[in-house]
């Protein structure tokens, strides 16, 4: 079978590289061919999978314009498949139709249908389809060269009656309705699939057609290696020899160990970089850490910040090469985590830069690594959002579809069953390539190798196939991740130098001097971080008041043990019981306590699922990496996984331990190893945490502009000037002479940026910024229309917002104003002029202005008041208190006004809906709540504003909460009160 489509035939086929190869099976076939139009993303997946269930797989390309196939290609070798997704590559990449015949493709046999045979004789590898609709016209039909022929059914629909569901997806597919697609956009209904059996007799006249399939079948040989022998496929080398490569990666150690360590380092850290040397060299991977080491050297050289993370912080070579700032010796981060003579993969390096210095790096890459390419992964149907796209191509409006999810099943019609049923049907197919977030691969062989490419937007060519399937045949990514946080330390120290020059400069890669900073420390331990890297959130800020959090090694610990896998297991809690309370760490198990002392013996470490399956459990440490990557629903075998787990239950009742510590234990594992950190990966993120913080405690307001011009971080842009605000800024609105398009500081004056107000267009600002520094400030709102071509919509939103405040005018008098100036014409021509512009004088009768208009403006053109939301209540609340005054109410009921800030929506083991709230009292002060689901169902949030909120307060390790049981938002007062 030569023309078999899967559902990476996009929005067109309709079975699984799974399903097509037990289709297989059934029906007895020993060789199958897989051929999607215009993809190669089930190819290497097909293969995998083929040699496993002892089915011989073929590869082609049915190249196609929308449906209408062009010729189809079956790759004889493996530079066959390379030619041939070349070909298609080059016609992606350029957007070009696929043409109706080509020479350019070898090592291939090259199938025409028969609308498309070409007008000159057909090359020896040439061949012309028969289908089965097109039998009886090629046997009486003498024209077509009988010796050409080849049998060649087109394999979509698994039986007739899904062409209906193939109808469905062609019209997603088109954006259109079902009812309006013509033959020309789907398959033909006889496009099934059809039993050897069958097959024969249909085809029983035309011998020499069957001869032809016989031959390109025998002859079509496609090999790739997925053993557990096979080698990486990444480049070999850095340098072009291995040889040289070691000698390089010794020699940058050497520098490393006098940079990091001082002029004479401890002999025990020269033994463990001569150690991992050695592994690093056997493993064969010294190219990886010499280019991971290429590309942080240009960052550097550009001048660009950094943070290497992931389990590649566990290697003393890496922190050597500065590839993470990350000291392993200091947290004695566990090697074999990250590498070890057992593991395939290479290490995990994750590098994150600031997200405007990302695309050069990523460009650098492409331009130094010729075999580079970024990494695909798939998108696929979600059942609500297929529902949807299924309803709108049968004609039914949002509003019914809406509708239709909500309803029992038994109370639909007809109509509303089948969407459901396609909806059900699609949901988890693959819909489109999208770029992984990060991932970039470097390969030895021509990417083309292993598979066609696309070209996104981003300029940079994406593989056919996701992470997982580039593991399986030996491709490991690098991951060049853009984050936002650098971006405010590197503008930070910018602004800083800028608006305090007499300042000394700052090293921010001194991170000990940061370590024992007093004002970091007090900020820390008092949770003091807005605007701060992966400390901000509430959840964080939380856990951290519970710590006292105010050195490294507690911070580090933190960072793993928010996140979510470890809080459901309950070892957070446990956690901070043992760190406050230090009786409570007599209950931990003695082994476990040897193992991990540091955390009191819980697991709070992705590494701590090695060393308790390996001296725990006494697995070996190739076994328990497959635990740990089986957790994160990273392997491939299941089977080998539950080998693993059986024999990690089996070794602990033969060490005797009993069977519920046993079962403690692996609760614990199954939890979180999914979700924790790697030691050094937490320790990468508290560097940068400290970093930050730094920033925050000795230069709060550079930090905060940093903040707001890097796009916030966890909260929205309104938190980060209410903070600034509270360490003594002066805020102003956005000014036509003091604003730049970015929010700008002068001394401690902040003034909001231009391109903070709602549908000012960037042309605008623009012009009016070049015009500012070429001419000088505006004198008035007639300056300005005189020297900036602007519309009278766009000057109405500056005078809004109170960017000619400096004319001493109301607004409202500038608006008329600017109607007189612009009603004609509709937009000032910007024209040099000997004299000043006539215009018709006017008088204006008394303008009364109000406070309050001022703040709907602000509400309006910045989402947010730059007045206190206070000021808008229409009725104040007798006896409420302050955020202050809570620690005096422990256990007590109270009443509290608070401005909504941050909802974090969870729900309980049984399923029910709660809620975290994060509130800022009238003083400024933060307010924490928690809103159980009885309280969560009759008292909902309804949207930004001020609540009355009413509960009891409760006190846990200093940190202080109010348990919701009413909650009210209150009304704003309107302009004509």
């Amino acid at each position: 079978m030569l023309n078999v489509h899967s559902y990476f035939s996009f929005k067109y086929g309709l079975l699984s590289i799974d399903k097509l190869l037990d289709w297989a099976i059934e029906n007895d076939l020993k060789t199958l061919a897989l051929t999607d139009i215009n993809s190669t993303s089930g190819s290497l997946e097909f293969v995998r999978q083929a040699q496993k269930k002892g089915i011989r797989p073929i590869l082609g390309i049915d190249f196609r314009n929308g449906a209408q196939q062009q010729f189809l290609a079956i790759a004889k070798n493996n530079e066959g498949f390379q030619s041939m997704n070349t070909f298609l590559s080059e016609h992606l990449h350029a957007d070009k139709k696929i043409p109706s015949e080509t020479d350019q493709i070898t090592e291939s046999y090259i199938i025409y249908p028969q609308s498309n045979i070409p007008k000159r004789p057909l090359r020896e590898y040439e061949y012309i389809s028969v289908k089965p609709r097109e039998i009886t016209r090629t046997v009486f039909l003498s024209k077509v060269p009988r010796h050409k022929l080849v049998v060649c059914p087109t394999y979509t629909l698994p039986n007739a009656e899904d062409f209906e569901l193939h109808s469905v997806l062609r019209a997603i597919d088109l954006n259109t309705l079902v009812s309006k697609l013509t033959e020309e956009d789907t398959a033909d209904v006889t496009d099934v699939f059809l039993s050897k059996e069958r097959l024969i007799r249909m085809y029983s006249d035309l011998p020499e057609a069957f001869r032809n399939l016989k031959h390109i079948v025998r002859t079509s040989e496609i090999f790739f290696d997925f053993s557990e022998l096979a080698k990486p496929q990444n480049q070999e080398t850095w340098s072009g020899s291995e040889q040289w490569d070691y000698e390089k990666v010794r020699e940058l150690c050497l520098e490393g160990l006098k940079y990091r360590y001082g002029e004479h380092p401890a002999w025990s850290i020269k033994r463990r970089v001569v150690t991992e040397l050695q592994v690093i060299h056997q493993m064969g991977f010294l190219s990886y850490f010499l280019i991971s080491w290429d590309i942080v050297r240009y960052a550097r050289e550009q001048g660009y910040f950094y943070v290497g993370r992931g389990s590649g912080a566990n290697s003393v070579v890496a922190y050597l090469l500065r590839i993470t700032d990350v000291d392993p010796i200091e947290l004695d981060l566990y090697f074999e985590r990250f590498i070890n003579l057992f593991r395939k993969s290479p290490p995990d390096f994750d590098m994150d830069f600031s997200s405007w210095d990302r695309d050069d790096v990523t460009r650098y890459i492409f331009e130094r690594y010729p075999n580079a390419v970024l990494l695909a992964t798939y998108s696929t149907f979600q059942h609500r959002a297929i529902i949807r796209e299924v309803g709108k191509v049968f004609g039914v409006p949002a509003y019914e579809i809406e509708k239709l999810q909500k309803q029992p099943t038994q109370d639909l019609d007809h109509h509303g069953k089948l969407i459901l049923t396609y909806g059900y049907k699609l949901a988890g197919f693959p819909s489109h390539l999208s770029v992984h977030a990060g991932g970039i691969i470097i390969s030895e062989k021509p990417i083309h190798y292993f598979t066609a490419t696309s070209l996104p937007p981003k300029g940079f060519p994406i593989t056919h196939f996701d992470m997982i399937v580039a593991e399986d045949v030996g491709l490991y990514k690098f991951d060049v991740l853009g984050q936002r946080g650098l971006g405010k330390i590197k503008d930070a120290l910018e602004i800083i130098k800028e608006n305090q020059p007499e300042r000394l400069p700052i090293d921010i890669h001194d991170i000990k001097l940061f370590k024992e900073d007093p004002l970091v420390k007090i900020n820390l331990s008092e949770a003091k971080a807005i605007g701060c890297f992966y400390v901000e959130s509430p959840a964080m800020r939380m856990l951290l008041t519970k710590l006292k959090c105010d050195d490294y090694l507690t911070l580090v610990a933190a960072s793993s043990i928010i996140r979510p896998g470890v809080a459901k297991s309950g070892m957070m809690r446990e956690y901070i019981l043992r760190f406050r309370l230090p009786d409570k760490r007599q209950e931990a198990h003695p082994v476990l306590w040897s193992i991990m002392p540091d955390t009191y013996g819980i697991m709070v470490y992705q590494e701590d699922v090695i060393k308790v399956a390996h001296y725990f459990a006494g697995l070996t440490l190739a076994e328990s990496d497959v635990l740990r990557r089986g957790m994160s629903g990273k392997y491939r075998s299941r089977a080998e996984f539950k080998q693993v787990k059986d024999k990690f239950f089996n070794n602990c009742r033969d060490k005797g331990y009993d069977d519920q510590l046993t079962s403690d234990v692996w609760r614990q594992i199954e939890s979180f190893a999914g979700y924790a950190f790697a030691k050094g990966h937490s320790a990468s993120y508290a560097i940068e945490s400290y970093q930050s913080m730094f920033l925050k405690s000795h230069y709060p307001l550079e930090f905060m502009v940093a903040v707001l011009n890097n796009g916030g971080g966890f909260y929205s842009r309104e938190l980060y000037i209410h903070e600034a605000r509270m360490h003594g800024a002066d805020i102003q609105l956005p000014c036509i002479n003091w604003s730049d398009e970015a929010v700008v500081i002068r001394g401690k004056t902040i003034y909001l940026g231009l391109g903070m107000i709602k549908d000012l267009e960037q042309q605008t600002i623009r012009e009016a910024l070049k015009e500012r520094i070429k001419n000088g400030v505006y004198m008035s709102v007639d300056d300005f229309v005189r020297r900036v071509s602007v519309s009278l919509e766009q000057l109405s939103l500056l005078i809004r917002i109170g960017a000619f405040r400096f004319t001493g005018k109301d607004k409202k008098a500038l608006l008329w104003h600017a109607h007189f100036l612009l009603a004609n014409t509709g937009k000032s021509q910007n024209k040099p002029s000997l004299f000043e512009p006539q215009v018709k004088k006017y008088s204006l009768p008394a303008i009364e202005h109000e406070e309050i208009e001022d703040v709907y403006d602000e509400m309006e053109l910045l989402g947010f008041p730059l007045h206190s939301p206070f000021y808008l209540l229409r009725e104040y609340p007798q006896g409420c208190v302050f955020a202050r005054h809570l620690k005096d109410y422990v256990n007590k009921q109270v009443r509290i006004l608070g401005y909504l800030v941050a909802i974090k929506n969870t729900g309980t083991s049984k399923g029910e809906r709660m809620h975290f709230g994060t509130f800022l009292d009238e003083e400024g002060e933060f307010i924490d709540t928690v809103h159980f689901p009885p309280s969560s169902k009759k008292y909902p949030f309804t949207g930004k504003g001020i609540y009355l909120l009413q509960g009891r307060v409760i006190e846990e390790f200093d940190a202080i909460c109010i348990e919701v049981d009413y909650m009210l938002r209150l009304k704003y007062r309107t302009m004509d009160v």
